[in-house]
């Protein structure tokens, strides 16, 4: 039997044929059956009142349908009911469904934005929410069961047969149009540009903004599960096609979506490309002051302070949580938020699911422009005046792999100064975070997969940001 199943951050993933096999993706999909029908035994279990149906998807990557048949062939083998999406369906979709159908939860076959050559199994909880780390602990102490108990699975594809089929796409869309102001986007005609990157987003964003009166225009929306080569990641380089078309005056903003549609990319009018930071700063600025929401907002720890500035201005409170949408999820479902967010591209508002919905970002980006009808980089240019300037960045420092225990133990010794900048406050809610002298900081978190830490550095000027990374360089140098 192959190593245990571990389920990280967004679910397990793996490469292809090596982790991600077949005989695996039954091994999960009992994990979660076991997990379920246990739940679902328990007299105040929450799960009570939930239709017994779990929801199964996949995105456009190699041998999606066939990995989602697996599942579903495993968890009808439990006598638990499956809903299969007729087509690779967005996350942001999924997530919707299981809390529009009463669903027990789903099961999404997607490595979002990973390689080409990496497929992922993510479970998603009756609230259409990322499984918290104690229901995927569960699901993995049930699969280590199966495991000492040698109980096998076949590695051969699915038996074909039919499972009942749904489309997410109409409730979908309804709860999509209860959340943008379409009207104002029609009113502006504004013209777009959007990137599905090969992957579900395709009829969902490039429909409803047509639907909506824009002129669009589409870019990589055919199937291919090599997504053209590369990673479908809306990140600078992934959006470069889009950004070249908008500064070239194709059009005034350019949108993308990931791999599973749940992160986002956005271009303003000149071509450039705005950070995930940024775009969560906006979309708080203008739900509060162009909509009139009430809540609060909640940001993931590596996530700029700029939310902060501009929250106290707007009287607005911030949350903090751990790295993971499902934290930010849990907290959305618990009080009003406004928007939730993560500097990696994830973000949701008040009254959708607690997931990431890189459709819903994009919309609400084209929503802002079209309202304030100007450019988002001037619009931020605005909300500077008000917060002062915050400049983020993320590197990948690499490290010995038997010194990262050495590294860890330094950073909890209680040093008192990054570079020449004195601690004011250190965060361990994940790894360490560093808040500095004049509201700069700094966080690091160590890969669970590679030999590197993962640092976060916010300055209040270029220079500042250069120095603090040679200071954070010389501090995990060991």
């Amino acid at each position: 039997m192959n190593k245990i199943i571990k389920f990280g951050t967004s679910g397990w993933r793996g490469l292809i044929a090596a982790d991600f096999t077949f005989q695996n993706v039954r091994l999960a999909s009992a994990g979660v059956a076991a997990y379920l029908k246990e739940e679902l035994s328990k007299p105040d279990s929450a799960l009570k009142d939930r239709k017994k149906v779990v929801i199964i998807g996949h995105d456009t990557r190699f041998l999606g349908r066939e990995f989602a048949m697996t599942a579903a062939e495993v968890l009808t083998s439990h006598g638990i009911n499956i809903l299969l999406c007729d087509r690779d369906a967005p996350t942001p979709a999924i997530s919707f469904s299981i809390r529009n159908l009463k669903a027990l939860g789903g099961i999404n076959i997607t490595a979002s934005h990973n390689p080409p050559e990496y497929q992922g199994f993510k479970y998603s909880n009756e609230k259409g929410a990322p499984a918290t780390p104690e229901i995927t602990k569960i699901i993995e102490q049930k699969i280590a069961a199966l495991i000492e108990k040698r109980i096998g699975f076949s590695s051969s594809f699915p038996i074909i047969q039919k499972y009942k089929t749904f489309d997410p796409r109409p409730a979908y869309f309804n709860q999509i149009r209860k959340l943008i102001c379409f009207d104002t986007i029609k009113k502006a005609k504004l013209s777009v540009a959007v990137d599905c990157m090969y992957g579900p987003g395709r009829g969902y964003l490039d429909v409803l903004l047509k639907e909506a009166g824009a002129k669009v225009t589409v870019f990589h929306d055919e199937l291919n599960p090599l997504f053209g080569g590369h990673h479908p990641e809306p990140n600078a380089e992934g959006m470069r096609e889009v950004s070249e078309f908008v500064a070239s005056g194709g059009a005034k903003i350019g949108l993308g979506l990931d791999g599973d549609a749940d992160r986002f990319g956005i271009v303003d009018e000149n071509g450039q490309w705005l950070t995930p930071n940024q775009v969560l700063v906006l979309s708080l600025y203008h739900l509060k002051k162009n909509r009139g929401w009430e809540g609060a907002v909640v940001r993931s720890l590596p996530t700029t302070h700029q939310i902060d500035a501009l929250a106290q201005w707007l009287g607005v409170k911030v949350h903090e949580t751990p790295v993971g949408f499902k934290y930010i999820g849990a907290l959305m479902e618990s009080e009003p938020i406004i928007v939730g967010g993560e500097e990696s591209g994830g973000l949701s508002v008040k009254g959708h699911v607690p997931e990431k919905d890189g459709i819903l970002a994009c919309l609400l980006m084209a929503e802002l422009v079209a309202t304030e009808r100007m450019p988002l980089l001037k619009i931020l240019k605005q909300i500077e005046k008000i917060t002062g300037p915050f400049i983020t960045t993320r590197i990948n420092i690499k490290i010995d792999p038997a010194k990262k225990d050495e590294i860890l133990k330094k950073l909890g010794s209680g040093i008192d100064k990054i570079g020449s900048s004195k601690i004011e406050k250190v965060v361990t809610i994940d790894g360490y975070k560093f808040i500095l002298q004049g509201g700069e900081w700094v966080a690091f978190r160590p890969s669970g997969t590679e030999p590197l830490f993962r640092c976060y550095i916010e300055a209040r000027s270029e220079q500042r940001l250069k120095r603090l990374e040679s200071a954070c360089r010389k501090l995990l140098k060991i």
